[in-house]
């Protein structure tokens, strides 16, 4: 076994990066309540970053009492003269009748701080990824379709229609809306499918599409299929790959042809081409002959006739056939405006919440994401770029300022429920009343991420197998 010092060291970054951003999102939540809380004169016990028994902890000269717990699954801030949180967050050592009360509108704005700093914090680094750039894949920042496959094959190994390729679209079709929402990118059609709610009068899963072909537009209705372990939404589309010579490999058949850097592949033997993939299967299908290509450079097109050369694979180790193009890189980066950022991650959150509430979808629970599920995502976005952690930790902040002020017992939302409720009765809820609501709500919220991190962990230890499996057939 060799020593990698060189992926040691980038694991080691990222796990650094994933507590350093996964953290510091509820530390900003928390710094939220604590700020507003002292600014509105309300007395402030605890400061701590996760739950349960301390990990270590001191006394700062404000009399707080800062800690980090062992618990990882958020934070609090106790703040006894607002409510009692003592099942969660432990009990106070103040009298807090001794206390002066604290003001509905006191309550509201401390309530509401957490939510309010995970989205100032989200706009701080939008504006950072603004400036910066952010990368992403190039074939992810488009909605031309590059590929249609005939069928797919289910999760039992069962091959059935593609619902794309049954429903009539095609490769070259530009996706324009689905379901009435606009869609601006490929990622904006993937999740567009998998958040559906649409049905038809049986059942049958329905997503309608509004595509452009030809320079008009058409829409068509597409039927999904749940596909892979996790059984989500899929239409079976695939994205337009950008088919433009970064290189022209010395001596290999393009070369020979007088194909330069720039030019793009447009069509072969008469049919238009969209995506590597087709490339690709074409070349093998008609290796033992020639290949007529269409070629765009700058705004003339030419043909040239190509015998591909067979190669063995890298990664495969079968033969594949080239003309020896090396395409354009995958990841380009984008410099989407702070606002178009918040905006987005906004509307993809209540969507998801939506259809974790709608019968009608096949979203669940055992989709979503917990602490464990979020840590790992940052994971990678942090070994591929820093600047995609940053894009990451805005969406994890959005959704947190967004689920904190649901009105549900424990979380922020709920206790500015209570505290409204008990202003419009002009009298306290009776204290049993409220800690026993919050303790069942504890128990559920804590069944829940359990829940969800069980299915994160499986999907871990699924994607950890498929790289074992995998790493053989790149040596």
């Amino acid at each position: 076994m060799s020593f990698d010092l060189a992926s040691l060291l980038s694991n080691l970054w990222a796990i650094f990066l994933v507590i350093l951003f996964f953290g510091g999102s509820i530390f900003v939540h928390e710094l939220g309540h604590f700020l507003l809380a002292r600014r509105r004169g309300v007395h402030v016990e605890r400061f701590s970053i996760g739950f349960g028994p301390a990990i270590f902890s001191w006394r700062g000269r404000d009399g707080v009492e800062y800690r980090l717990s062992w618990i990882p699954f958020g934070g609090y801030v106790l703040l006894p003269q607002l409510a009692d949180l003592s099942t969660v967050e432990g009990k106070s050592n103040v009298d807090v009748e001794k206390l002066p009360p604290v003001s509905y509108t006191s309550r509201m704005l401390v309530f509401a701080a957490g939510a309010a700093f995970n989205l100032l914090f989200a706009l701080v680094l939008a504006t950072i990824v603004w400036i910066v750039g952010q990368p992403t894949l190039s074939v992810l920042a488009t909605t031309k379709l590059g590929n249609v496959a005939p069928t797919v094959t289910l999760e039992d190994g069962k091959v059935v229609p593609n619902p794309a390729a049954e429903a009539g679209l095609r490769a070259g079709d530009i996706v324009k809306s689905i379901d009435g929402l606009a869609v601006a990118n490929f990622e904006d059609i993937i999740n567009a499918v998998l958040l559906g709610k649409g049905r038809t009068d049986d059942g049958r899963r329905e997503a309608k599409f509004v595509i452009e072909r030809d320079g008009q537009r058409m829409p068509i209705t597409v039927y999904p299929q749940l596909l892979g372990e996790d059984q989500i939404r899929v239409a079976g589309v695939e994205p337009a790959d950008d088919l433009t010579a970064e290189q022209i490999l010395a001596g290999s058949p393009a070369e020979r042809a007088g194909i330069q850097p720039g030019d793009s592949i447009v069509a072969l033997d008469g049919k238009r081409v969209f995506s590597r993939s087709a490339v690709s299967e074409h070349l093998m299908k008609n290796a033992h002959q020639p290949t007529e290509f269409i070629f765009q450079r700058g705004n003339s097109q030419f043909t040239r006739t190509i015998q591909p050369q067979q190669e063995t694979d890298e990664r495969t180790g079968k033969p594949v056939y080239r003309i020896g193009i090396r395409y354009r890189e995958y990841v380009i980066v984008v410099h989407p405006n702070p606002w178009t950022q918040i905006g987005d991650d906004v509307r993809m959150t209540f969507r998801t919440l939506s259809a974790l509430l709608s019968p009608s979808s096949d979203v669940g629970p055992s989709k979503m994401s917990g602490p464990i599920g979020i840590a790992r995502a940052l994971h990678q976005q942090a070994q591929w770029d820093i600047r995609r952690v940053l894009w990451f930790t805005i969406l994890v902040n959005v959704n947190l300022a967004i689920f904190n002020l649901l009105p549900i017992p424990v979380l922020d939302g709920g206790q500015m429920l209570f505290a409204t409720i008990s202003r419009l009765r002009r009298r306290q809820l009776p204290p049993n009343f409220i800690m026993a609501t919050q303790s069942a709500f504890f128990v559920l919220i804590f069944s829940l991420i359990i829940y969800v991190s069980f299915f994160d962990v499986r999907r871990w230890a699924r994607d950890v197998q498929a790289d074992r499996t995998e790493s053989p057939a790149r040596k």
